[in-house]
């Protein structure tokens, strides 16, 4: 059905104004409830489908979405760029993922590309991002949505969980299965994420009257290579820890494989924990302990507060959502050290 006559049709049928129609269709104004089924019932019957294109001319929008990420071979971004989708794609959005791949590809590169696709709005992670980055955002006037941190933009969002906290509920119960010696494998240091989490891990050993031993801490990146290299570390000292808490669980996996490697075994002497509750993580043997990070309930969180901005729904201020997350102990953590 040709766009230009099909919705002449559509507001035919449903005997309301084709300007009604087109409210229905952007969102952008109100209509009575009664109003949209009617229209909705029209579009079903006639099988009308908006040009994309002619729908973006008149609205100056490009309907599509860009999602920036560090790293999308880790499973929790492809969950959270599926929750994006589950929300933006029924409002006839598209969603590009691009991948930060540093150091290959900078933020900085990225966003120039992204921007000069006019994309209408922007969900990021803000691993890699420098004050130019936040900068540039601001002066395209792009709508925001930050995954994990206030980036400090007017207008912006931020999507987050307590991650000091998730980490805290693992060192918690770790202490209670009586292991003291706790390590902990982080990202790169100066990486937001990596730092909140460690300090999680040091703040728990503080509460429970324990000290903190600055050599049980090895900093690497987010995967499960750098796990490796970083239980081989812990495993160069003179005493080795009987538990190491994971900044994720890629590099808890890459310490299981570490540990193997040298006939460790696990948890009998060394007890292991990650986080995000990847689907990996109930697979491996033995099966991690870790912490449920809700990445498709993030993905949709932050595509809900993206669609308020785009139909101007909302003022300037600054909106925060903080999602729950939740322990899951499995086999990895459960045995009690001699």
């Amino acid at each position: 059905m040709n766009s230009a006559t099909g919705i002449v049709a559509v507001a035919t049928e449903a005997g309301v104004s084709v300007s009604t129609v087109s409210q229905v269709l952007s969102g952008k104004r109100p209509v009575s409830a009664a109003t949209r089924s009617r229209v909705e019932a029209a579009i079903e019957k006639l099988n009308y489908r908006p040009h994309p294109g002619a729908r973006s001319l008149r609205s100056q929008r490009t309907e599509s979405v860009a999602l920036i990420v560090p790293d999308i071979t880790n499973p929790f971004y492809p969950l959270v760029a599926v929750g994006i989708q589950d929300i933006l794609m029924p409002q006839g959005y598209l969603l590009s993922v691009n991948d930060v791949a540093l150091p290959s590809r900078t933020v900085s590169e990225t966003l120039r590309h992204v921007l000069a696709r006019r994309v209408d709005g922007i969900v990021l992670t803000t691993y890699g991002c420098t004050p130019a980055d936040l900068e540039l955002i601001a002066q395209s006037g792009t709508q925001v949505v930050a995954l994990g941190q206030d980036i400090g933009v007017s207008g912006s969002d931020y999507v987050d969980v307590d991650e000091a906290a998730g980490i805290g509920s693992v060192v918690e119960h770790l202490l209670g299965n009586g292991f003291r010696r706790i390590a902990f494998v982080g990202g790169e240091r100066e990486d937001f994420t990596s730092s909140l989490r460690h300090s999680g891990y040091r703040e728990a050993l503080l509460s429970a009257g324990l000290g903190v031993d600055d050599e049980l801490s090895v900093f690497t990146s987010f995967t499960r290579d750098g796990g490796a290299a970083g239980a081989r570390r812990l495993l160069e000292l003179d005493t080795l820890p009987d538990a190491i808490v994971c900044a994720n669980d890629l590099i808890a996996i890459g310490v299981i494989d570490a540990l193997r490697a040298r006939g460790i075994s696990i948890p009998g002497t060394v007890a292991v924990t990650g986080y995000d509750d990847i689907e990996a993580a109930g697979l491996i043997t033995p099966a991690l302990t870790t912490v449920d990070n809700p990445a498709r309930e993030i993905g949709r969180t932050s595509a809900r507060l993206l669609l308020d901005r785009l139909n101007g729904s909302v003022d300037n201020v600054t909106r925060h959502v903080r999602l729950s997350q939740h322990l899951v102990i499995r086999e990895s953590s459960t045995v009690v050290p001699h």
